[in-house]
């Protein structure tokens, strides 16, 4: 093997930098070239690739995104784009390719992999959802900035006498608002794996006014929403029925609708429940940008490392994964099978602080 080429795909992630930086590091290892796919698959649909160097990935630990660009084309929307893949990865004689990101990248992955691409995927999300890995890098880096949002809105909840429902990242899977909601002391956590009762959250709130407490945050992730028969959200943009708040019914080229919004429904009804200031923090994309943790350098790190070794040993088709302490492949139709939700044993502690 002498060409492998590289991709990050999906929204982008703290750490992808250091994958990258890693894959050419360990390539050069084994005398191997390493082309940068420029923006996702859609470079490799249009052929733009890019060599990449020690000077190319001099440096870029520490920096955010990802050098190479990324973009949530999907090569599978037209069998023409499929068409141009197969090409493509002939043309510029790459033998194998890295496809590092989500779901949505590595479905496509396992997907050319059947068509006969030698592909090693490894696993990149900040909602740390993906089966068959303990942790996906970018959700510590993720966790931290949300734990730090929560942590700052304490003060001005607290000299405001506010509620304030702070909004965090998590379609199907509410791992940030669990995690940083449990780091930074929320008084309720409101995730898409259990739809939430507004009579028990105002409940609650109420409780901890009651002890002389005048101040509360709600965290909640944007695919979170309420039980039906408990809500007047009956005005809420829903895509799904079942009360999912979108931006917009436009859908990406994976189908996903844009999520965002939950946390002004909630907060207007406790308002209207229980007749106090209510104030709504949506974190977005602060959640994705900036520097990565060390935490997610050194994770990003081994995965790329692993991820050359699979190559190495011909051991296509899989997906590096952290099980433990330790780092292992495991086949990309494992990965994609279903969406690791959150272990509801983590969520039966952090609703002991409920309140």
């Amino acid at each position: 093997m002498k060409k492998i080429g590289i991709l990050t795909g999906g929204g982008d992630c703290p750490g992808l930098n250091a994958v990258i930086r890693a894959v050419v590091k360990k390539s050069r290892q084994y005398d191997w070239e390493v082309i940068g796919i420029k923006n996702g698959w859609e470079g490799l649909i249009k052929g733009e690739m890019e060599l990449l160097s020690d000077y190319s990935v001099s440096g870029i630990l520490p920096k955010g995104g990802t050098i190479i660009g990324t973009s949530r084309t999907n090569p599978f929307s037209d069998e023409k784009d499929v068409q141009k893949t197969l090409q493509n990865v002939k043309k510029f004689g790459l033998e194998a390719i890295v496809a590092i990101g989500g779901d949505d990248t590595l479905n496509v992955a396992k997907r050319l992999h059947e068509k006969g691409i030698n592909i090693i995927g490894v696993p990149k999300t900040i909602d740390n959802d993906l089966s068959g890995t303990d942790y996906t890098f970018g959700f510590d880096t993720a966790v931290s900035i949300a734990t730090e949002a929560i942590d700052r809105l304490h003060t001005t909840a607290e000299s405001h006498h506010r509620v304030i429902v702070v909004e965090v990242m998590g379609r199907n899977a509410g791992w940030i608002a669990t995690m940083a909601g449990i780091a930074g002391g929320a008084d309720e956590i409101l995730i898409p794996e259990v739809p939430f009762d507004f009579d028990e959250i105002c409940n609650n709130l109420k409780a901890r006014y009651d002890r002389g407490k005048m101040f509360s945050i709600v965290a909640v992730a944007e695919g979170a929403y309420p039980k039906v028969e408990n809500t007047s959200l009956g005005s809420a943009n829903s895509s799904s029925g079942n009360g999912l708040i979108t931006q917009t019914n436009e859908k990406d080229a994976f189908g996903n609708v844009r999520l965002g919004g939950i946390a002004h429904y909630i907060a207007k009804e406790i308002k209207n429940r229980m007749n106090v200031d209510t104030r709504v923090t949506i974190l977005g994309h602060v959640q994705r940008g900036g520097s990565p943790t060390a935490h997610d350098r050194i994770l990003a790190t081994r995965f790329g490392v692993a991820a050359v070794e699979c190559l190495k040993n011909d051991n296509f088709g899989k997906m590096v994964a952290l099980q433990g302490d330790k780092i292992i492949s495991i086949p990309l139709s494992d990965a994609v099978s279903e969406t690791k939700t959150v272990d509801m044993n983590l969520y039966e502690i952090a609703k002991i602080f409920f309140g």
